[in-house]
């Protein structure tokens, strides 16, 4: 198989969250494990920092990263899920990994893959783990794919656990109450390893400290703790959460030996996109009108998304809006004003909300209209925006990539 066809037999014969929702999630870490052993266990190969949580673990992920790179550590990085081109998973140093690299992987290891009948998240996560090691990266910081005691990166022994807060979503999954979501968070808390907690309420508060007896690790709660106001190039107001978060972990870095300057922590966090290459975070496409991407989806995210539009002058909000089917539509819009224009589309995707469907459940007091794809409905909200409006692009990841 040659590049292209390697990435297509991964999305269309491997089980996908993106295309089949919680079918594709393996509750179990067996076939990673046997996929790592069969590959040496290269994830030992070098110290890693794991990160979960509702929202915020890319960010958070990506100015970590940032910092350790400024820091002179050569850096991989594994989030998910990708924009635009599949290697985005993968990064060593803001670098894509290369389009050989992922070739020779899938050919060497395809038989076995469809012997374990592995999930696309289980590959993808062993295909990192083995760049990194023959990257020979200094550090590598990963992303929880879903949740995080049975997730697939729960196989690593980090430096550190950073676990960013608990919001209500994936409910299927993880649990219904935020404390079993929490109690699936902090499973990726090890024995012995200090783990820093981004923001916590009164019903995951008591998980995390049960988990760190349980495992007696010390937890570091950063929403106790006060830093200066660093300037970053992540522009949305709720980035300040993230970096708190992401302070408190170089502070447990520097104590597990590393040597972070403050000088590495300032130009870490003001190059966050040159250094690693993130978007779809309050993501300014345009200035007249102003014209906004970012890829909250669920009501903890779009809450902060809901501050941030009320912190901005514009004459007319655009909502250029699209979800998958498993999302609660009607809660969402909640957190969007009623006087908006709404422009209603479909993503791309098979787990796509359809259009039709959307029609039947969208309030009749909005001023709505539907279009059947996401260009469809940008080119409608730029053709009715004046330079003082404001054009928002959300509601799902996938429709966030579409536009960029």
């Amino acid at each position: 198989m040659n590049y292209k066809e390697a990435v297509e037999w991964l999305f269309v014969q491997l089980p996908v969250f993106q295309h089949s929702g919680s079918s594709a999630y393996r509750a179990d870490i067996g076939n990673i494990t046997e996929l790592c052993n069969r590959l040496g266990n290269p994830q030992e190969n070098y110290k890693t920092i794991h990160v979960a949580g509702t929202n915020g673990k890319g960010s958070s992920c990506h100015m970590i990263a940032s910092i350790l790179q400024q820091a002179g550590y050569k850096t991989g990085l594994y989030t998910s899920p990708h924009l635009k081109d599949f290697r985005e998973r993968i990064r060593v140093n803001g670098q894509l990994c290369s389009e050989e690299f992922v070739t020779d992987f899938v050919n060497l290891n395809f038989e076995f893959i469809k012997s374990l009948n592995a999930s696309f998240f289980e590959v993808t996560t062993a295909m990192a783990f083995e760049n990194f090691s023959r990257s020979k990266v200094d550090v590598a910081v990963i992303e929880t794919g879903l949740g995080g005691r049975l997730d697939s990166t729960n196989i690593i022994r980090p430096v550190l656990s950073v676990i960013t807060n608990i919001g209500l979503d994936h409910t299927a999954i993880l649990g219904d109450t935020l404390a079993k979501i929490a109690f699936e968070k902090a499973g990726i808390i090890k024995k012995g390893i200090p783990a820093v907690i981004g923001e916590t309420t009164d019903e995951t508060r008591p998980v995390f400290i049960k988990k760190s007896k349980e495992t007696h690790s010390e937890l570091i709660f950063a929403e106790k703790l006060n830093y200066p106001e660093y300037e970053s190039d992540l522009k949305g107001i709720y980035q300040s959460k993230n970096k708190r978060t992401v302070l408190a972990a170089v502070d447990q870095l520097r104590k597990s030996g590393f040597e972070i300057s403050e000088d590495s922590v300032k130009k870490g966090l003001m190059n966050v996109v040159s250094n690693t290459g993130l978007r779809g975070r309050w993501e300014i496409l345009n200035q007249k009108p102003l014209t906004v991407a970012d890829t909250a989806h669920n009501p903890h995210g779009l809450a902060e998304i809901k501050k941030q539009l009320k912190s901005v002058n514009y004459k007319k909000l655009h909502l250029v809006l699209g979800f998958v089917s498993d999302k609660d539509v009607k809660t969402i819009l909640k957190f969007f004003p009623k006087d908006a224009i709404y422009y209603f589309c479909q993503p791309n995707v098979s787990r796509k909300f359809k259009i039709e469907e959307l029609q039947k459940i969208i309030p009749k007091n909005l001023n709505s209209n539907y279009y059947k794809s996401v260009k469809e409905a940008f080119d409608a909200a730029k053709s009715n925006s004046a330079e003082d409006d404001l054009i928002y692009i959300g509601g799902s990841t996938y429709v966030v990539a579409e536009i960029l």
